[in-house]
Order: C-alpha cells, then structure tokens, then sequence
C-alpha cells in the first residue's frame, strides 16, 4: 500500500486539503515541468517544429495506458470537458422520436450539451433521479437508469462516479445495454480516472471526457478525451493546421492537405501544444503512473473509510461501501444542518472541503493522511450543534 506522499507537493503546514474533487494541488515535479515550458518561449529560436509534437504524444501514450486503450490514437487534447463533449454533439445523428438519458444533478458540463442536442432535434431528454432516500438508493438508481434505457435511446451520458457524492456507476452494465439498443455511450470522466480503474476495452463507451486538473493532478484548461470507433470519421469543432498530415514539415505548411492525420486528432483545437501545460499535463499522468491507479484507489479508501466510520459519531450518513467511491464520499448532514455554516466553520479551521448539494463532499488523496481525516472527524463532533438552523 501506498504510504503518504505529502512531501511530492507544497501544500503548507496545518492545512487539511481534502478537495481533490474541486482542484487538485499541484506536485512539486509537475510545477516544475510548467515553469521549465514558460522559460522555453523566452527565447523562441530554441522551440522547433518537433516540439509542437513531441509533448502532445506523451500524453497521448500515456492516457491511453491509464484508461486501457490499445493504442494512442483513440486519445486527443482537449481545452475542457464541454468543448470535448461538444465535438460529440456535433457528430451524432439524433432522430426527434429518439430520447437522451442524463443522471439528475450532474455537473454541467455534461447537461447543457445535451440540452441543446435535444432542443435542436425535438429528441426527449430524460434525467434519471435517484430515490429520496433509503439504504439502497445507488443500486436502485443504477436500475432505475438500466431500465430508461430502450429501443429509442440514442445518447446516454453520465459519470462513472456522481461528482456530488461519490455515487459509483455500474459502466459495464450500462455500456452492455447501450450496445443491445445501439446508443452513444458517453462517460464524465472527471471525478474518476486517475483515482478509480477503468478500462474502456471491458467497459466500451463511445467517448470517454477528463478534465486534467481533478484526479489526473495536471494544470487546468487542459484535458483528455478518449474517442472510440463511431467518432474516427467525424467532424471538428475547429479546422486545425496541426491535425494534417505533413503537419510537421513547417516548409511545406502551405501545401494544403484535407486528409487528417491518423487517429483522433482532428478533434483537438488550435494551439493545443502549450509548452507549459502540456508538459506539466505530462508529467501528472508518469506520477500517477508510478503510484498506479489501483494503489492510489486503496489508499484514499482507507481514509475515506476511516472518515465515514468517526464522522456517524457525529451524525452523518455516507452510501454503503460497495456503492461509494473511494476517494470521494459525499456525507449526509444530520437534520437541520446549514451546510454554508459548516464549511466556513471548517475552513476557520483549515479543513478545505466542499458542498455540493446538500452533502458534503471529502475527497483525499496520496498527499493526505490519517491527520488530516482525524481532523475533520473531530471538527465535525464539535460544530455540528452550532451550526443547526433554528
């Protein structure tokens, strides 16, 4: 098992970070690698056609490898999570008889896209609610999304975990229906990859989107997005120079080519090769490399374990084990309990949390430790009366 790896980042003595879910912190040797990238462009003589390559295909090589793609050119960069799932929309054929299947409060950015898709094609989107409550509420709203799913699905998309509270997803399961109805299968992978397995040769999704400054620890407007089989012929949001072949004879740019290069690289935008973003982008995905998903998982359970376990002396709910994530646990507040209050008392105490919904939300990672979890059970007992509404 991993042990704690606090001193890789410079987060200061005495705070208790535990809001991966929001922003990753920044280790030391990807900061670095960002610094190193802005110093390249002082002096511009020293950057060469294939640098504008070079950095890009690392991180292609090196998502592919987290997520299980057989090779790199499924893997394209991407600005954000919406300009990813945009370029989905935009090459998808949605009849107005067919339906759009979303999970209810999910993060924006994997809402408005289909909202727009449904106003233009009169095709009916439906959000998929969990019960208000009860010990089995993640598996009956997995079932509850299994059974929407039918012959007039065209698009599902959600998340592999529900970033509000943890709520896990069975991805196998749904990516099966999918293929019997034949509907775009699309997953959120934010909140997920980079802490949580996946595989998307055994899951099949059609599109898998991450955000590069949650889990992947990278800097933020930058991301990676796996494209499967039904979007290699697509077209993008934008017509790049970078995606012709020949892209890197810079001589011979004014030869005009149509042709793509290989792969899913059309969907990248312009100016996709940051030499400070990149490179730091680059340099998360070898740390999480080298700690491994499956290590990283394990550890930020038995912190979040240890969590739900103390913080119930307080009052609080969490989702049972096999349906909750491990590195991030929504907590169900006791009755009466103003979630605004309470995250500002914790911040007074410099316990860095959040609340989404009206849970709230802990999410550790290898920078943490038992200190910072035992910090916050302790809090919890002592402020959750004081901050009741009357």
């Amino acid at each position: 098992m991993l042990s704690c790896q606090k001193h890789l980042f410079s987060l200061p003595p005495g705070l208790h970070y535990l809001n991966c879910g929001f922003m990753s912190p920044l280790p030391l040797r990807v900061e670095e690698a960002g610094i190193a990238g802005i110093r390249k462009k002082r002096i511009p003589c020293d950057i060469f056609p294939g640098d504008f390559l070079a950095g890009l295909e690392n991180v292609r090589d090196r998502f592919a490898g987290l997520v299980g793609a057989a090779d790199s050119q499924r893997i394209a960069l991407i600005p954000s999570v919406s300009y990813g799932l945009a370029s989905v929309a935009r090459n998808l054929e949605i009849a107005g008889s067919q339906n759009l299947i979303i999970l209810a409060r999910q993060f924006p950015s994997n809402v408005y896209a289909w909202r727009r898709l449904a106003a233009t094609t009169g095709a009916e989107l439906r959000t998929i609610a969990p019960p208000e409550q009860g010990a089995d509420r993640a598996q009956q709203w997995n079932e509850r999304l299994l059974e929407a799913i039918d012959g007039d699905t065209a698009v599902v998309a959600l998340a592999q975990v529900h970033w509000t509270d943890g709520t896990l997803f069975d991805l196998a399961r749904v990516g099966e229906r999918c293929r019997e109805v034949g509907a775009a299968f699309v997953i959120d992978g934010t909140q997920s990859v980079g802490a949580l397995p996946v595989d998307v040769r055994r899951i099949e999704p059609d599109a898998l989107i991450c955000a590069g400054y949650k889990w992947l620890m990278g800097p933020y407007s930058l991301g990676v997005a796996y494209y499967g089989p039904r979007f290699e012929n697509g077209v993008p949001l934008e017509e790049t120079w970078l995606s012709r072949v020949g892209s890197d004879d810079f001589p011979r740019l004014i030869d005009y080519q149509d042709e793509y290069r290989p792969g899913v690289v059309r969907y990248e935008p312009g100016e996709i090769s940051n030499f400070a973003l990149v490179p730091m982008l680059g340099a998360a995905l070898e740390l999480i490399a080298g700690w491994g998903v499956e290590s990283i998982e394990e550890y930020c359970r038995s912190l979040t374990d240890l969590l739900v376990a103390e913080s119930t002396k307080a009052g609080f709910g969490a989702e049972a084990a096999e349906w909750r994530s491990g590195h991030l646990v929504g907590l169900r507040m006791p009755q009466g309990v103003d979630p605004t209050a309470l995250q500002s008392e914790l911040a007074g105490r410099k316990i860095s949390v959040s609340v989404r919904g009206d849970v709230l939300r802990v999410s550790p990672h290898v920078y943490n430790d038992e200190e910072d979890i035992m910090a916050l059970a302790s809090a919890l007992r002592e402020v959750v009366e004081s901050v009741v509404t009357p």
